[in-house]
């Protein structure tokens, strides 16, 4: 049982709803529909190009759309924004991070832009550093970091409001095989010990363990969306993912 289910329950999960996006006359999404049970890691598979990071932009809010529906936590992201981006934790493809604070100074100064300060705003900090192996570079400038340190870290930053739901747009890119595991091993521990919802983008079928939920996109439509276990069929779920969309192994 998840030690979180409480919360698990209440978060109500991520839900997309017939959802279409164009850039111009490039159809980018095309009827885009999935969800995302509470405390579930989903892992959002395609190839470069697939739409991804677009969905991403519509998620939190960077772009809009009129058709479609994006439920956050049970709160409509186009009727009630502040309310259903509140309950999100977002980690961007590229760092965001300021170079020039230490660690403890961009947890300090995210944490103020959610209103959380004083004592409340150090115990937090404390529990997500703790959390991420970070309490013993917490002085350190982001600058100085590694690139598996930054991604912790922003993994740490997106954690201090507690939100029900955490949305990687292809966190590992550019990081080495140990720190790419370690980074996916902790984001799944967070679904499966916290019930924290995840959307997980990727195009690598390595992050991605058998119970998990995939939803393969590719040219912005979703072509299976299912358990991992059961779209490999008995194949490698990485064979399967080439077949569907249509790529040489």
């Amino acid at each position: 049982m998840k030690r979180n289910a409480l919360k698990s329950q209440l978060n109500n999960g991520l839900s997309v709803q017939s959802l279409s996006f164009s850039f111009g006359r490039k159809l980018a999404l095309d009827d885009v529909s999935f969800f995302v049970a509470p405390g579930t890691f989903c892992a959002l598979l395609g190839p470069n190009g697939a739409g991804k990071s677009t969905l991403f932009s519509l998620l939190t809010r960077l772009f809009t759309t009129p058709t479609g529906q994006i439920l956050i936590g049970g709160d409509d992201l186009a009727k009630t924004p502040r309310a259903a981006l509140a309950k999100m934790g977002v980690v961007f493809q590229q760092t965001t991070l300021d170079l020039d604070l230490t660690i403890r100074q961009n947890l300090r100064y995210f944490a103020a832009l959610h209103g959380i300060s004083g004592r409340d705003c150090t115990v937090r900090i404390d529990a997500v550093l703790d959390r991420l192996q970070l309490s013993d570079r917490a002085d350190e400038k982001a600058r100085t970091l590694n690139g598996g340190h930054k991604r912790r870290t922003e993994i740490a930053r997106a954690l201090l409001h507690a939100p029900g739901i955490l949305l990687l747009d292809e966190p590992t890119v550019g990081l080495d095989a140990a720190t790419r595991r370690a980074i996916t091993d902790h984001v799944h521990e967070l679904a499966d010990q916290d019930g924290i919802t995840v959307l997980w983008a990727t195009h690598l079928t390595d992050e991605i363990t058998s119970p998990d939920q995939v939803v393969i996109l590719h040219r912005g439509r979703v072509l299976v969306d299912g358990q991992a276990d059961e779209i490999a069929q008995g194949s490698p779920l990485e064979t399967r993912f080439l077949q569907l969309t249509g790529q040489p192994a």
